[in-house]
């Protein structure tokens, strides 16, 4: 009995060391249960998200390898240059969706599915300034992801990523969008729009694969990393993607018009902006002019100063390029000039088809 005391008086003794401001242990203990239940919960409906959207459209990831022939120095068999990159199946009939730069100029092309089947892929068509590129296989018992609809996306919404990056096939990371409408460089020299950013961890490798969201939807297709920097990585936008892709089914290509001028965006000195009353503060300043070309034909010289397009106002190239559809193709159009910034003259010019570079 004395040993029990000793026992009830120990527990007496230590019972205020357990005991907090906010009240007794064990109220304490049930807080914090609570709340790494509820963290918990959260963290197992974050894993199912991601586990159910791998699961959904890893099957219709492939891995893409191509062999592309490259200038040797003279040598007129040129070099045989190998790259790998990524894709996802989209139809029942074969057709995979991957990057302009994964399969532009290559010479033979196959995919390997997730079961280790391998196939010889055909090129539909790429177009270099979306990084788009159109393959196909024939092969029976396809998966097929779903385009979702990237207009809808919110900054901070998880997003997962799928791809083959350094060869290691069908890898997934997971994160959130950490930005919408960027504007990208394309290896083309065009600027993208609508592009997602991203700190899902892509790799080299990962280019032409999905990036989806937690219901497994195609909402992006991996495009680019920044190489020094972490976490800052690139998608091009599914519903640019789907627009792209009839024109490629279509023409095999996407057809853009140009103006046949070199240039460089400039500022305008605020007195001409005022003088002129306009609503800009930069301009295209042309450098050079292509002999005949749509620019030289309709009288522009170098040195002259773009401001306006179809009425439209011209506060670069990146603009000006955004006003070269395809439509305007063979169309006559008005283009306004600053000539040594002394005369205001409106032009009439008749763009032509870009014709992009086959290497």
């Amino acid at each position: 009995m004395t040993k029990g005391k000793r026992g009830l008086d120990y527990i007496e003794y230590m019972q205020p060391l357990f005991v907090s401001p906010g009240g007794p242990a064990s109220l304490q203990t049930e807080g914090v249960g609570a709340e790494d239940r509820a963290d918990a919960n959260a963290l197992d409906a974050y894993s199912k998200a991601v586990v159910s959207a791998s699961e959904m459209v890893t099957p219709s990831v492939v891995k893409i390898d191509v062999r592309k022939t490259g200038d040797d120095g003279g040598n007129k068999r040129g070099r045989q240059d190998a790259g790998s990159g990524s894709g996802m199946i989209f139809t029942p009939d074969g057709l995979i969706l991957t990057n302009s730069h994964v399969i532009h100029g290559a010479r033979h092309i196959e995919v390997t599915l997730l079961d280790g089947r391998q196939y010889k892929a055909y090129a539909i068509g790429d177009d270099p300034s979306t990084d788009v590129g159109l393959i196909r296989i024939e092969a029976p018992d396809l998966g097929m992801v779903r385009f979702g609809d990237s207009q809808g996306l919110r900054v901070g919404q998880l997003v997962i990523a799928v791809g083959n990056p350094f060869g290691f096939q069908c890898t997934v990371t997971a994160g959130v969008i950490s930005a919408l409408g960027r504007t990208l460089r394309s290896q083309s020299g065009q600027l993208m729009d609508n592009i997602i950013q991203t700190d899902a961890a892509l790799n080299p490798g990962n280019s032409g694969g999905p990036l989806v969201n937690a219901r497994g939807e195609v909402v992006g297709v991996n495009t680019a990393t920044i190489l020094p920097a972490q976490g800052i990585c690139f998608a091009l936008a599914v519903n640019t993607a789907k627009l792209v892709i009839v024109e490629l089914l279509k023409d095999g290509k996407v057809r853009r018009s140009y103006l046949g001028i070199g240039g460089q965006t400039v500022p305008l000195h605020r007195r001409i902006v005022r003088y002129y009353d306009l609503n800009i503060e930069n301009g295209v300043f042309v450098t050079s002019v292509a002999k005949d070309s749509p620019a030289s034909h309709s009288g522009i010289l170098e040195g002259d100063m773009l401001i306006e397009f179809n009425g439209n106002p011209i506060t670069g190239i990146d603009s000006l390029q955004k006003y070269l559809s395809a439509e305007l193709v063979g169309k006559k159009s008005t283009i306004t000039i600053l000539r040594r910034y002394t005369e205001k003259i409106e032009l009439e010019i008749v763009p032509q088809e870009k014709i992009e570079s086959a290497d």
